[in-house]
């Protein structure tokens, strides 16, 4: 089996510098990306977690300055994102991504659909997505107010729900999500009602596909492994931010665009069995759709 090549470190990196444009524009030049192997054993090997969070807070801090100045762009955005990367690297994890002319060569917006697994797809998605296709989140509302993160956030200008009321949250994702849509910008949508290392069927609703269904969009689901990012923060605190454990491989792949046809239930099911077999792949556990195809239908959303 061919193994993908590997997108310039280089190029990584000064996209962290928010240095180069071309790297920031096209930062994954083939349809699949695999990091380089780790090289020697430095500070960052021995410490991961300290090396890694390190650089977190350097990113955040300096891209929170370029958001309160109205600074912080598409390209910025895509610049912070790569960085994370290249710091999650540098710690010693290795990141694959198979199916990218997937989100390269569809003309015009879509719905992603992905499972949720720790905070790592939400730094590292934008930097694989946004070069080539407008993006936004659905987030918490909460997240726009939060002390470190609320500039950046804020700049991003992503779909913002309450969590106090399922109703009305559904109506604001499928209202605000087809006005974005319809204006070109794809959405993000994790359906699980709760970061997992394992899927269920009943914890994942099909907001996504209802969404794409009513703006007249594919879907375009997203399996992804991301636990090398742990959860559980130190003594309680922070669960966002746990341990980082460069001994798990980090994985995304991209599937092909599903058009919705009907009720969409067909789709949702196709969507999950596609998340479910890399999840198997990938060594998790993954329980199957029960019988009918019937999943979870409350529209509880986690980010």
């Amino acid at each position: 089996m061919n193994t993908p090549p590997p997108a310039p470190e280089t190029a990584v990196l000064k996209a962290l510098a928010y240095g180069s444009q071309q790297a920031i524009d096209n930062p994954f030049p083939a349809s699949s990306y695999l990091s380089p192997p780790p090289a020697g054993a430095g500070f960052s090997r021995i410490f991961p977690s300290l090396s890694f969070y390190w650089a977190v807070c350097a990113i955040v801090g300096r891209s929170m300055l370029l958001a309160k100045k109205g600074k912080y762009d598409d390209r910025c955005w895509v610049a912070s994102s790569l960085g994370i990367l290249a710091a999650l690297e540098q710690c010693g994890i290795r990141v694959s991504a198979t199916g990218l002319d997937h989100v390269k060569t569809l003309d015009g917006p879509c719905v992603f659909i992905a499972n949720h697994m720790s905070t790592l797809e939400t730094f590292v998605l934008p930097g694989m997505i946004q070069p080539y296709k407008p993006v936004t989140f659905v987030v918490k509302e909460s997240l726009l107010n939060y002390p470190f993160f609320r500039h950046v956030m804020r700049a991003r200008k992503p779909i913002a729900v309450a969590r106090r009321n399922p109703r009305e949250d559904l109506a604001t994702v499928l209202t605000e999500g087809a006005e974005r849509l319809d204006k070109g910008q794809s959405i993000i949508i994790f359906p699980q009602s709760t970061r997992n290392r394992t899927l269920d069927p009943q914890q994942f609703n099909s907001l996504g596909v209802k969404l794409a269904r009513k703006a007249g969009v594919p879907a375009l689901p997203l399996a992804l492994r991301t636990d090398a990012w742990g959860m559980g923060g130190v003594f309680g605190l922070l669960k966002d931010y746990g341990r980082i454990n460069p001994g798990l491989e980090v994985h995304f792949s991209f599937g092909e665009p599903v058009a919705i046809a009907g009720n969409g239930k067909a789709e949702h099911a196709a969507i999950y069995d596609f998340i479910r077999s890399h999840l198997l792949q990938w060594g998790l556990e993954a329980q199957p759709l029960p019988s009918g195809g019937a999943a979870g239908n409350k529209p509880k959303i986690d980010f």
